[in-house]
């Protein structure tokens, strides 16, 4: 592994969680046991001593464990530079935690906003309220590290479904006025869980969907944003946005293991492009193919590939994003 790669250990702290989202992968995880306190630490030890630098605490929603403070504290005590939660934020509108969980150590969280408005985020989520608590949440965060003098990396990752991709601008708008520069719009895993489970309800066409993603990613190129990206999306539809492929950012700058109670991934990033997603027949075709993953091997199953044109030429520019990845 190259010295300038981080190497990052994903822990799955259990599935247990206060939303119900519609399409979340862990959909019928959630009856599988809670793992207890020194079975957590001890994977944040093993992860360390395999030479991790970054962990990130992923549920369902870890802040709802009563040992969370703890956990984030221990994480601190064996030296990871980047101790990173991915939330709803609904338990972060309790200031009280919020400040337990920032002096234990917590110096980065990934807020999951899936609408523009509590309406359509409330009913992804299937949980009334949710929507405020979120923000409510993200607030507390900043006025919590602005007291204690910490440095937290605020980020924000969304959704892409049928009910709120034409959101996306406006989900983007929202969240550039959170003061959020590090964002991630995700299309669908269908694979698994309730997307897979309510597929024709809940999958968009990649074709549907990729102006309005493609337009989300102009908001934070006017932005200046660091980090403003899409996430398991075919390049055919993304040429002028290469700039903007979350997995080629990930490529040149993390080696990520997966750590659950059900499972262990050592190297997620050749997971997921092996076995979960697949390439159409055509993209031997497209000139992105050596640098693209395709797309879900659900998604080929159920829409096929029609949809798949390859790329035969590149501008000048297109070429530079590429040489700059």
């Amino acid at each position: 592994m190259p010295p300038d790669i981080i190497k990052k250990t994903v822990v799955f702290a259990g599935y247990r969680c206060n939303n119900n989202c519609r399409f979340c992968m862990e959909a019928d995880k959630r009856d599988l046991p809670v793992r207890g306190t020194a079975v957590i630490k001890g994977e944040l030890k093993s992860a360390r001593e395999r030479g991790s630098d970054y962990i990130e605490i992923i549920g369902g929603e870890a802040a709802m464990r009563s040992d969370i403070t703890s956990i984030i504290s221990y994480a601190k005590d064996l030296g990871f530079s980047t101790i990173m939660m991915a939330t709803n934020g609904r338990m972060f509108s309790y200031p009280e935690l919020t400040k337990r969980l920032i002096d234990a150590g917590l110096n980065s969280l990934v807020f999951s906003i899936h609408g523009a408005d509590a309406e359509t985020h409330d009913y992804l989520t299937r949980s009334p309220g949710s929507f405020d608590q979120l923000i409510v949440g993200m607030e507390n965060v900043k006025n919590a590290a602005i007291i204690s003098g910490a440095r937290i990396s605020l980020g924000s990752n969304t959704c892409i479904v049928k009910d709120n991709y034409r959101q996306l601008p406006a989900i983007s708008e929202l969240i550039a006025s959170s003061g959020v520069g590090n964002s991630e719009f995700i299309f669908v895993d269908c694979n698994e869980g309730g997307a897979k489970n309510s597929f024709d309800e809940l999958v968009p066409k990649i074709s549907d969907a990729a102006p309005y993603m493609r337009e989300c990613l102009d908001i934070g190129n006017r932005n200046k944003a660091d980090h403003w990206d899409v996430r398991y999306v075919p390049l055919c539809y993304f040429p002028d946005h290469l700039n903007r492929i979350s997995e080629l950012h990930e490529a040149k700058t993390f080696h990520t293991e997966h750590i659950a109670q059900d499972f262990v991934n050592t190297d997620a990033q050749s997971g997921r492009k092996n076995v979960g997603r697949r390439k159409s027949r055509r993209c031997s075709e497209c000139i992105l193919d050596p640098w693209c993953e395709g797309i879900w091997r659900t998604y080929i199953s159920r829409y096929g590939d029609d949809e798949l044109i390859p790329i035969t030429e590149l501008t000048v520019g297109q070429k530079e994003m590429l040489d700059g990845l």
